[in-house]
């Protein structure tokens, strides 16, 4: 193999890893469905989070969610609580992890994210005001 070969290969590689690194969950971080989000909307002592930018928030969004971009989650994670759960959604989930992982690194452990996001969330349960 030639040195190029290799070379290739090499950022082949880091390139893989980078976003697989991205796409994956963070350890420790749950996965729950749209189904799994419905049965805990009531849950008083669960913190809703909506990553996505606010004109797409202000669009539409689940009620019951706050919005926090996921450009100032670390800014704003001192308004959370890190004795209660957090749940985040995003548009396709793969935001949403990555706020998650940002908590995690803050020391929050109690953590899920909405598998596919709002990409799997039925239109009529979606609050428009």
């Amino acid at each position: 193999m030639s040195l190029f070969g290799v070379i290739q290969l090499v950022i082949t590689f880091i390139f893989v890893f980078a976003i697989m690194k991205y796409i994956l969950p963070g350890r420790g971080v749950q996965q729950i469905t749209v189904n799994e989000l419905k049965e805990k909307l009531d849950d008083e002592n669960i913190q809703f989070i909506d990553v996505r930018h606010p004109a797409k928030y202000a669009r539409f969004h689940i009620y019951g969610f706050n919005n926090i971009p996921l450009s100032e989650v670390k800014k704003q994670a001192a308004k959370l609580s890190k004795d209660k759960e957090v749940i985040t959604v995003c548009q396709t989930g793969m935001q949403g992890n990555q706020a998650c992982k940002k908590l995690k690194r803050l020391g929050f452990t109690n953590l899920a994210n909405v598998r596919g996001g709002l990409s799997t969330w039925t239109p009529i349960h979606i609050d428009r005001s």
